[in-house]
């Protein structure tokens, strides 16, 4: 599994511009919509976008997977990571301009064949009993220096299920890889 997606600087940039604008429009700012014309805004991709301040987790929502295009994708989850995560307050107008926009594109979410195989910073997991659900981005497990056993059993939290579950009947084990910028 390797996922590979040619992302241009100029491309990123208005990725990020886009998750400005998406949030700004939401306090009446009158900003122009950034350009995403082009295949690559076209393209169907799971996406999340993360907002921190002044390091610290503001907001995190995404898809795993997209029915739309990208450019729309991202709109969606920029609104949604500033007032609709319900691990935080919305974010207000005056914080806007201290957001650090993170933006995680996925690849395709495939059954993980033998856990032992997951590189820590090359896959994100997503962990399923029943009910529960969790997934943790590729860079998730590098911010907090986790080994791969670690970050596992953190999945398994996150989906609130008991650490070490990922190894259970039952209990599904997915991987992807993400392009993080």
């Amino acid at each position: 599994m390797s996922f590979r997606l040619a992302i241009s600087d100029a491309d990123k940039a208005a990725c990020k511009e886009l998750v400005r604008w998406s949030i700004a429009r939401r306090f009446g700012q009158d900003v122009p919509r950034p350009r995403t014309e082009g295949p690559f805004f076209a393209e169907h991709y799971g996406a999340f976008v993360t907002l921190k301040r002044q390091g610290r987790l503001r907001g995190c929502i995404g898809n795993v997977t997209a029915s739309t295009p990208l450019a729309e994708t991202i709109e969606r989850m920029a609104q949604a990571a500033a007032f609709e995560d319900p691990r935080f307050p919305p974010v207000e107008d005056e914080e806007l301009a201290d957001l650090e926009i993170e933006i995680s594109i996925l690849g395709p979410i495939t059954p993980c064949p033998d856990p032992e195989q997951i590189e820590v910073g090359r896959h994100g997991l997503i962990v399923r009993r029943g009910f529960h659900s969790g997934l943790l981005l590729p860079q998730v497990a590098v911010e907090w220096g986790w080994d791969r056993k670690t970050f596992l059993d953190q999945t398994c939290i996150k989906a609130g299920l008991p650490r070490g579950c990922w190894n259970k009947p039952r209990v599904e084990l997915w991987w992807f890889e993400a392009v993080v910028f």
